[in-house]
């Protein structure tokens, strides 16, 4: 039975070009504004306030994780009231490749791991707008293990890294999600999944994304009235259930084009679609590039 997580954090296609191990002692501050790119902390020892965008100020313990996975500006400072200042001036780098805010010298309040992520699929608007801004994840020592491996791995330069890495973000991306407690009152796949009924007609569609769904069979999936699958459906994931299916079937059909894997009569027959020329139209109205176009682009981020 296909996972749509899974399915979900594939599609992604993870990278972590960049981590690095943080250090604070006494007050400090850093403010990011525009970062542009998806981010992750794990607490490896003390305190730290967050404070992101948009969203009420949070303490991070030891072994918390977070994930913003559409990177707002954020503040991160000491866990103080006068920590949440000024910026600090730029880290120290000190002699074991740690990074130092604030004093530059003694025992740290606190130390982190943290990492930028890259995400290499040509639909990432699109996925990243199905998931929460901010995924805190708190008392997850598995999850906290895996993001220790990948700063690991990032630092390494050991056989077969980027195989390594790819792998390793998934299940801790995977991981970081399911475990994710926080509100899902925002619309997104979490807050689908989160629903049973709903969870059951998000499987069908990613096991079967070429069977030629109906809302009336997706509410059967549901178990529920045509209506109040609708309306459920469109309240929870934040689009109506045949916007959605679209959405993904056109997100696998963007894989599998840049990626050469298959003819476009195979990718129009996996999508959906009856024949290659209708598949073509839906297309190119969706992406705003024929499939042939969108194929000859290979991987040069054309959307």
């Amino acid at each position: 039975m296909s996972d749509p997580l899974a399915d979900f954090v594939t599609l992604l296609q993870p990278r972590a070009p960049f981590s690095k191990r943080v250090s604070g002692a006494g007050r400090w501050c850093v403010r990011r504004t525009e970062f542009g790119q998806p981010f992750y902390c794990v607490v490896l020892e003390g305190t730290v306030r967050l404070a992101v965008d948009g969203h009420t100020t949070v303490t991070l313990e030891n072994g918390d994780f977070v994930l913003i996975p559409s990177m707002p500006g954020f503040t991160m400072s000491s866990d103080d009231d006068a920590g949440a200042g000024q910026p600090s001036a730029a880290p120290l780098l000190l002699p074991d490749g740690e990074y130092r805010q604030g004093r530059p010298s003694g025992a740290p309040d606190v130390r982190l791991l943290i990492g930028h992520l890259v995400f290499d699929s040509p639909d990432t608007a699109l996925l990243v707008s199905l998931l929460p801004k901010l995924v805190h994840v708190r008392g997850q020592a598995r999850l906290s293990t895996l993001v220790q491996l990948v700063g690991d791995e990032c630092r390494a330069q050991r056989p077969a890294r980027d195989v390594v890495l790819e792998r390793l973000l998934q299940v801790m991306l995977i991981e970081a999600l399911r475990s994710f407690s926080g509100s899902v009152e925002v619309p997104g796949l979490l807050r689908g999944l989160a629903d049973p009924r709903l969870a059951a007609a998000l499987r069908g569609m990613h096991e079967r994304p070429a069977h030629p769904w109906t809302v009336g069979e997706l509410a059967r999936e549901a178990a529920l009235s045509r209506s109040v699958f609708y309306e459920r459906f469109t309240r929870a994931l934040g689009s109506a259930p045949m916007e959605y299916l679209l959405a993904w079937r056109m997100a696998r059909a963007k894989r599998r084009l840049r990626e050469g894997r298959g003819s476009i009569a195979e990718v129009a027959a996996e999508s959906g679609y009856s024949s290659a020329s209708t598949f073509t139209v839906a297309f190119s109205r969706h992406v705003g590039a024929s499939p042939a176009k969108f194929a000859r682009a290979g991987n040069q981020g054309m959307t």
